[in-house]
């Protein structure tokens, strides 16, 4: 198995959102690119977001993205 598209265009959203609060979440707006609204709408429907559009994390939401701040981490050493 490895990453799809669909994949990694979710992971970047994902690592959009800051960890230090749970108070701060993300608008995607109409105007942003077609993968970046359908990725945003992909996590909705997997639970992981509050609002097809961004929203909040939900509590499956905020591990996903630890994890991928973790990978993006990795992947990316300072």
């Amino acid at each position: 198995m490895q990453f799809t598209q669909d994949n990694l265009e979710e992971l970047n959203i994902l690592v959009r959102y800051k960890l230090t609060t749970t108070l701060e979440g993300i608008k995607v707006h109409t105007t942003a690119a077609p993968t970046t609204i359908e990725a945003t709408r992909r996590l909705f429907n997997k639970g992981l977001v509050t609002l097809e559009d961004g929203g909040y994390l939900t509590a499956l939401g905020l591990e996903a993205a630890e994890r991928a701040h973790v990978l993006l981490g990795l992947m990316n050493p300072a």
